[in-house]
């Protein structure tokens, strides 16, 4: 079995050209969260976010931990991105560790992953119970102003996929 040395900061050659269309993630990231309640009320948390290829430069695993105001874990889970070359489709799937569950961010259901000029976005359905205080059935997430040092992550909430309101922003900048 042919076996690729393959470091976990470079695509495999073999893999589908897509898959550089996240390639944004890989490295380590420090964040600013600022988030905005259903009430309206503001409150900033930090993180890190680490992005990695895995399976042999085939998938992207990124990590994403949030800290609360004491420095307590309270988002903690993983992204596994791969791209379909057969579909021309995104599988993008969350891992939360801290409750065990995995959600489907990329379904077709609601139009997968979108690249349009500088962003790219997709829409999933909440997993029940989540998002404390939000009961909107559907999140937005939309990745823009990318650069080699920067990143936003933007998050919309929706309960009927027309009408969205932003519920959190966050703020990447590249480690060192």
């Amino acid at each position: 079995m042919e076996q690729i040395d393959q470091s976990a900061d470079k695509l495999n050659p073999k893999a589908p050209a897509a898959l550089s269309q996240f390639a944004f993630l890989i490295g380590q990231w420090g964040f600013d969260a600022k988030f905005k309640s259903p009430k309206g009320e503001s409150q900033t948390f930090h993180g890190t976010w680490t992005g990695r290829y895995i399976l042999d430069g085939y998938a992207i695993a990124d990590e994403y931990r949030m800290l609360g105001s004491g420095g307590e874990l309270i988002v903690h889970g993983m992204n596994f991105r791969v791209y379909d070359a057969v579909k021309h489709a995104w599988n993008i799937k969350w891992l939360n560790a801290l409750e065990g569950t995995w959600t489907d961010l990329t379904s077709e259901e609601f139009g997968g992953v979108k690249l349009e000029r500088q962003s790219v976005s997709y829409i999933f359905r909440e997993p029940i119970g989540a998002s404390e205080g939000w009961a909107a059935a559907y999140t937005r997430a939309t990745y823009t102003s990318v650069s080699p040092t920067f990143f936003t992550w933007r998050g919309d909430k929706s309960d009927d996929r027309a009408t969205w309101k932003e519920f959190m922003v966050v703020e990447c900048r590249r480690r060192e």
